[in-house]
């Protein structure tokens, strides 16, 4: 494994946040991480919602759905693997870190709204509309960092 790829990191914290952390040699900041990671997972019936979900079934997924624990997961998520990726020397450029501050509110937002927001007549529940809701957010990340750089 070579030790500066970045991308190998940050593909590793999507998998699961904390190991990017472990691969960069941040053990203590990994185990906090998969820690709080399982935490949540388990107070909110991450899991659970997950299987559901993708079985078709949005309205078991709803009802099993702990929102006061999820939302902390998105902030969580993107925050690892930003760190993850930074630490492996990963956004050198100013405000690299706006597409995944602004998919963490995304995908927070998309959460809020998952239990009652329809698409064209579809219910997206729990996971699908978070889902969908980080490409606006990259998105509005890139946008966004691209116009203040451009005006320093």
């Amino acid at each position: 494994m070579e030790k500066d790829n970045k991308y190998e990191k940050l593909l590793w914290s999507i998998a699961l946040p904390g190991f990017g952390q472990i691969l960069n040699g941040k053990y203590i900041k990994g185990i906090l991480l998969i820690a709080l990671e399982f935490l949540v997972n388990v107070q909110a019936n991450f899991n659970e919602v997950i299987v559901l979900s993708f079985q078709g079934n949005i309205q078991a997924s709803i009802q099993q759905t702990n929102y006061g624990w999820l939302m902390f997961y998105p902030c969580l998520y993107f925050f690892a693997m930003w760190d993850a990726y930074k630490d492996a020397g990963g956004g050198k450029s100013s405000f690299a870190f706006l597409p995944f501050a602004f998919s963490a509110y995304f995908v927070t937002v998309g959460l809020i709204f998952s239990s009652t927001f329809k698409m064209m007549g579809i219910l997206f529940g729990p996971i699908w509309l978070p889902i969908l809701s980080v490409v606006p957010g990259v998105v509005i990340g890139l946008l966004l960092k691209k116009l203040i750089n451009s005006r320093t």
